[in-house]
């Protein structure tokens, strides 16, 4: 009993949560954390839609459950080992996707439009565009947009157009870094490309190094012009912060610009683990594990 809830608990995947931490993204640039009531919503959104996310881990797992076979690292999951059987990773499943939707539903009608456009949307990657070069990391950066679409739409806030802009660029770039480490994992473990991911053989290593440096171009680029526009009410209130603290003389609009230092480090930080110890296959285990990518990341929150 304990080794079926713990490879419940395994393919559920609770690490990649992190990547949820996205929906918090409007609120925090909005200037609105503090405002009563709008974090507890978003709290709600966070936890629907991390039991959403898992639910998907298990289809994942299931429609991928020959090719992880032959993985050097995923046959070591518990439905690609055998230690949890088909059926009943298909009723967990099941009975999460329920769970989110419909608490997805009762806390607002668009974030519930967004849990289901993201779970359509995985379901096509899973056995299909994950498949096709190109489409699989285009549907890696559309899962993050509609993350944060939804820590939008709990909230009722506005966007700005370049900070989506950063976020799929973002994306873009980690899909392709985590392209970049499977393929050099999986060809040092001679394991066939085809075999594994058809994907992978459309993926020239030149064209990964392009698509790597093109995309990790975007992502400071388009941070630094999202830094330079953004306005946003100064938080006031219980919780002090630094805008509050400050004389309004000192109070700008653009001292988040003081971050894109950090963000082009962040980005050469794992470039570095990229190319020199392929650990871009999973970027969440990355941001966990490394305590360089862990600092920048702090510092970054923090300012």
């Amino acid at each position: 009993m304990v080794k079926v809830l713990f490879g419940i608990l395994k393919t559920a995947r609770p690490r990649q949560w992190v990547k949820n931490f996205a929906l918090y993204a409007p609120l925090l640039f909005s200037g609105f954390l503090f405002k009563p009531g709008y974090f507890e919503r978003v709290t709600i959104g966070f936890g629907l839609f991390c039991l959403l996310a898992s639910s998907l881990y298990f289809v994942n797992d299931i429609a991928d459950i020959n090719n992880d076979r032959h993985h050097p690292f995923k046959k070591k999951r518990p439905i690609a080992s055998g230690n949890l059987s088909v059926h009943l990773a298909a009723f967990a499943a099941v009975l999460l996707l329920v769970f989110s939707l419909v608490g997805g539903y009762i806390l607002s009608f668009f974030f519930f439009a967004t849990l289901l456009a993201y779970a359509l949307l995985q379901v096509f990657y899973s056995l299909w565009l994950k498949r096709l070069a190109i489409f699989d990391v285009i549907s890696i950066a559309a899962s993050f947009v509609l993350r944060i679409y939804a820590g939008a739409f709990v909230v009722n806030l506005h966007m700005s157009v370049w900070f989506l802009l950063t976020v799929i660029s973002a994306a873009l770039f980690l899909a392709v870094g985590k392209r970049q480490s499977e393929r050099t994992l999986l060809t040092g473990a001679g394991v066939d490309l085809a075999s594994h991911r058809s994907a992978q053989t459309h993926y020239t290593q030149r064209l990964l190094d392009i698509y790597t440096g093109m995309f990790a171009n975007t992502t400071w680029l388009t941070y630094a012009l999202f830094t330079f526009q953004l306005q946003f009410e100064f938080p006031t209130g219980p919780v002090p912060t630094l805008y509050a603290l400050l004389p309004r003389t000192l109070v700008t609009y653009k001292w988040l610009m003081i971050t894109v230092p950090v963000v082009i480090f962040g980005v050469m930080r794992y470039l570095q683990l990229v190319y020199e110890q392929n650990r871009g296959e999973s970027p969440e285990v990355v941001l966990m594990s490394d305590k360089t990518m862990m600092v920048t990341a702090t510092l970054w929150v923090t300012m």
